[in-house]
């Protein structure tokens, strides 16, 4: 249903929007009102009479605030890098057999994309990322990252992943000096897997 009132936040600046979700992070606000939402959940059997798991899906929304105040509060560290890198995972490959093209570098770990399946998600993030100037990883698992940041300075980083595996990544750079972006998959698995394209877009 509508709101039963008129509203224009166009003249609030974005700094409130920001500080907001930071001070919400920072002071574990929205965690409260989720573990809330949770205890109803389970007191009340709502997952029972739904058949929907909506514990699940609140820790998903949980991770997605995270995530999203973790990319408010280092947008402008990231603007300002210089040297960024995009880190795409191989599960959003099109093909996770012989079919995908892209060569192997067990050095790094990471795929180099062959650019085989024009519909690829793959495909189109990295050709994508390095018009923009971006260097691009393909890599099997966020153990990878460190090592791929250990030997090459990069400043700022994009990182797509499940939302568990990017809060691992982020709590693992936060030493580093290194600003970040983070885009969680909007479908996991092990194969098959998806994320928003358009906010990549933005992202980058």
């Amino acid at each position: 249903m509508p709101y039963q009132f008129t509203f224009d936040l166009s003249k609030v600046p974005r700094f409130f929007f920001t500080e907001v979700a930071r001070v919400s992070y920072q002071k574990g606000m929205h965690k409260a009102l989720l573990n809330t939402m949770q205890e109803i959940i389970k007191n009340c059997r709502i997952q029972e009479a739904t058949g929907l798991n909506l514990s699940d899906a609140v820790v998903l929304l949980q991770d997605f605030i995270d995530l999203q105040a973790v990319n408010l509060m280092e947008r402008k560290k990231f603007l300002k890098a210089k040297k960024r890198v995009l880190l795409l995972p191989h599960c959003s490959r099109k093909y996770m057999d012989n079919r995908c093209q892209a060569s192997f570098d067990a050095s790094l770990p990471s795929y180099t994309c062959a650019h085989c399946s024009k519909d690829c998600l793959v495909n189109k993030a990295d050709r994508l990322a390095k018009k923009k100037g971006y260097d691009v990883y393909v890599v099997p698992g966020g153990s990878c990252i460190l090592k791929i940041l250990k030997e090459n300075p990069y400043e700022g980083v994009i990182g797509v992943a499940c939302g568990e595996e990017v809060k691992m990544g982020v709590a693992a750079l936060d030493s580093m000096n290194v600003a970040v972006q983070v885009i969680p998959l909007i479908k996991n698995g092990c194969a098959n897997t998806a994320f928003n394209m358009e906010t990549l877009v933005k992202t980058l």
